[in-house]
């Protein structure tokens, strides 16, 4: 079909018709003849639009694999889950967290409620388990993973204890392991602190962490590794094993702990990156360690003279920290340290003396599995990305029994790499191939000071979705921005995100979940809720799938267009397959 006078149109004045439509008429206009219908597919007029619709910068070029702008505009509009299609109301107080199983068949929800949920993700969702871990004296449920062959679930959870540095809450909590053949528990972790959270190593282990108060802002934090399966076959088998004994300064602690696999992690890293450094020495935990203080929860905290008592050297350098004589007389008096002042210059010189050289990077053909943690040097607020890498050995829990290497074990051990934020870290994803790591931050005042760990500046209310290579320790790209966040230093909360093969998505306080496509950086959709949105999940073998969880006791599920159009296709595969290449 032919519009009369079409044909007398030129070119540049379609263009312009076009170009004042939306996508949605453009489409829709070339249908009307097959002169409208060549100019509307025309690529140049789509990479304008392109441009101008989604607001990315001119200098991002189209995504590598596509075939056109055209197909580049088709695919973010259809493939991002953003048409809310259900909304679970099980829960009954703020639903905290929620993810997927490997196969994408289920799904897990835990919940202030202090119940664990099962999913089977099928359409509609239908709930298949709950416990309920109150009678195990938790507060609530914080965080769950279904471990590589999703035969086992780790539920994380929180029952609350003291204070830690007085700053804020810092409760104890604990790790359950339910077998999803019968939904069994199967064994408890100790887990201090809470936000810790754990995650496994493999199928069968898992890590877990443990506090130890040194003094008034210094503190040790131990990982350990368990076997899902706490039974004791032999006198010589280990059911745990410690891994890595870290010193903390200034009331931080390690928080949030996840494995990175991947054959390219640190490969091009070097010594320094943008934004990395090399961590310092890690002073040494000076009280005795032993099976006891761990049950305890650590060790009390210890005097100035407790911290220096063996070591003449340290005594004499710390003797000179309290003396500060100035070279030049004329120069006026340095001002008495605090307490807190003297007692990190106390761990910092201790250091020297008490920490192991790092292990030589190990060189292997295949995957190298690190641990990625937030922690911190400057405030109890995590500011710091550390990075540690796991040896073969440290792979089971087999080997010599707790307490035979206990001189080693005296030492602490020091970091592989650290990336300085300069915020407050509130949540932490890895890409599906765990090349590259996104980091939810508030940050901090530019050229702000830091004097007192007790009172750490005031934070953005503006969140930056932040990422870094970890093959370079680069951080890559502008930030993503589009949530908001409104608690203080001494209120925040992890808001967790997650990352699939094109997309990223990450919850708000401003009660409402957000998508970025990760090659243009543009924010594709908002997800609203009633109440802050906590975490995000992808369906690991199917982007467009997504759920969200919120204050408002919901968990809502969302799905792309194309799959509304095609409900056959709602567990299959995104046609669009080409790899993330940043």
């Amino acid at each position: 079909m032919e519009v009369a006078g079409a044909s007398l149109l030129p070119d540049s004045i379609l263009y312009q018709i076009f170009l004042s439509l939306g996508p949605a008429d453009l489409l829709s206009a070339g249908l009307v003849c097959r002169r409208w219908y060549q100019v509307s597919r025309d690529d140049f007029l789509w990479k304008d639009l392109f441009y101008h619709h989604y607001q990315v910068q001119r200098q991002i070029p189209r995504y590598p694999g596509s075939d056109s702008w055209y197909e580049e505009f088709q695919r973010l509009s259809d493939s991002a889950p953003c048409v809310e299609v259900e909304r679970l109301r099980e829960h009954t107080d703020e639903v905290l967290h929620v993810s997927f199983s490997h196969s994408g068949e289920l799904c897990a929800s835990c919940s202030k409620d202090c119940t664990v949920k099962i999913w089977n993700t099928r359409h509609p969702m239908s709930l298949l388990h709950s416990a309920n871990m109150r009678h195990h004296h938790w507060n609530y449920t914080q965080f769950s993973q279904f471990n590589s062959d999703d035969t086992l679930l780790l539920v994380s959870g929180v029952f609350v204890s003291g204070v830690f540095a007085g700053q804020h809450n810092s409760s104890a909590g604990e790790i359950a392991v339910f077998s999803l053949d019968g939904f069994n528990l199967l064994s408890r972790v100790r887990n201090k602190p809470y936000d810790v959270f754990g995650c496994w190593l493999n199928s069968t282990h898992l890590i877990s962490g443990n506090l130890h108060r040194m003094g008034r802002v210094t503190s040790c934090s131990v990982l350990w590794l368990n076997k899902a399966f706490q039974e004791v076959e032999s006198e010589n088998l280990n059911v745990v094993k410690r891994l890595f004994k870290i010193q903390n300064l200034n009331a931080n602690s390690i928080r949030m702990v996840m494995v990175a696999d991947s054959p390219d992690l640190l490969a091009e890293a070097g010594d320094k990156g943008v934004g990395v450094e090399q961590s310092p020495a890690e002073p040494a935990e000076v009280a005795e360690d032993s099976a006891e203080e761990e049950e305890d929860g650590g060790a009390e905290d210890v005097s100035r003279r407790d911290l220096v008592g063996e070591d003449a050297q340290i005594a004499a350098a710390l003797q000179f920290l309290v003396d500060d004589p100035a070279e030049d007389q004329q120069e006026a008096p340095q001002p008495a340290l605090t307490e807190e002042q003297f007692e990190t210059k106390v761990a910092q010189w201790y250091a020297k003396y008490r920490t192991k050289q790092a292990d030589e990077p190990q060189v292997s053909e295949g995957s190298k599995k690190y641990l990625i943690f937030t922690t911190g040097s400057l405030t109890y607020s995590p500011h710091q990305i550390g990075i540690k890498q796991l040896l073969p050995h440290q792979m089971t829990t087999d080997g010599p029994v707790l307490g035979e290497e206990r001189r080693q074990n005296e030492f602490f051990d020091s970091l592989d790499h650290v990336i300085n934020i300069h915020g407050h870290i509130i949540g932490m994803g890895l890409s599906p191939d765990h090349r590259y790591l996104y980091v939810n931050s508030r940050s901090w005042p530019k050229d702000c000071v830091i004097s007192d760990p007790m009172c750490p500046p005031p934070i953005a209310e503006e969140i930056e979705l932040r990422v870094f290579d970890l093959k370079t320790l680069r951080e890559v790209k502008e930030p993503l921005r589009a949530h908001r966040a409104y608690t203080p230093n001494n209120e925040c909360f992890f808001i967790f995100l997650d990352v699939s093969r094109d997309f990223v998505a990450s919850g708000a306080e401003n009660r409402c979940g957000y998508i970025w496509d990760r090659h243009y950086g543009c924010c594709l959709a908002t997800l609203p809720h009633d109440n802050v949105v906590n975490t995000v999940a992808f369906c690991p073998v199917n982007q467009e799938l997504l759920l969200t969880a919120s204050d408002d006791y919901t968990i809502k599920v969302w799905r792309s267009r194309r799959a509304l159009r095609c409900p056959q296709e709602l567990l299959r595969p995104s046609p669009w397959s080409a790899s993330y290449d940043t």
